[in-house]
């Protein structure tokens, strides 16, 4: 009861909402609670944020084969791009909710000067554009949520460098609406520079 009454205040003060969010949550947590990421996509899509991203981070992606039916759920709700081993997989309709499992920020970076040399890029031409254009995850999340105490991992390490980053001091196991409509609130008291 006080959890609800607290929520309808949470949600009475929120005006700026992030246009992207990145959860980053561990193998655990997804083997903990496997639901959890369809209620938080359904937050997301509730609140009208434009996108949202999952990193389950795990040395080997097949420990989570057997979680690959709950999130495939998320497709009845929104429109879901799911990275699994060296496959992506899109269904569903509305708004844009990836999961990258196992991915690594240094192996995206790595393919990119990897493709760029085997397409004879001259290396004076390289940018900041053209590096972003052979990206893996054209994503620049506004707010990466980390729950739990383990710390971030390399995923997004060039999108997200202007991100704001907000650790919840709960497990992804124990994430209520209340704990995420917190992160939100933390992020609209946020003045955003954007690196200046």
């Amino acid at each position: 009861m006080i959890y609800r009454l607290y929520e309808k205040i949470l949600l009475r003060d929120l005006r700026t909402l992030p246009e992207h969010i990145c959860f980053m949550i561990t193998e655990q947590d997804m083997l903990d609670a496997p639901g959890n990421l369809y209620r938080a996509a359904q937050w997301c899509r509730d609140l009208g944020i434009e996108s949202a991203m999952f990193h389950i981070s795990t040395p080997d992606p097949a420990r989570l084969e057997r979680c690959l039916p709950r999130i495939r759920e998320v497709s009845s709700i929104a429109r879901l791009t799911l990275h699994y081993r060296d496959e992506k997989e899109v269904c569903g309709e509305g708004m844009d909710v990836t999961v990258a499992i196992g991915k690594s920020g240094r192996e995206e970076i790595a393919g990119c000067v990897r493709r760029m040399a085997e397409d004879g890029v001259d290396p004076e031409s390289v940018d900041e554009d053209l590096l972003e254009s052979y990206l893996t995850f054209n994503y620049e999340p506004d707010l990466v949520i980390k729950t739990g105490g383990d710390h971030l991992t390399d995923f997004l390490i060039w999108q997200s460098v202007y991100s704001e980053l907000f650790f919840l001091d709960v497990n992804w196991a124990l994430l209520r609406k209340v704990d995420f409509l917190r992160a939100l609130r933390d992020f609209q008291s946020r003045a955003r520079r954007f690196g200046k």
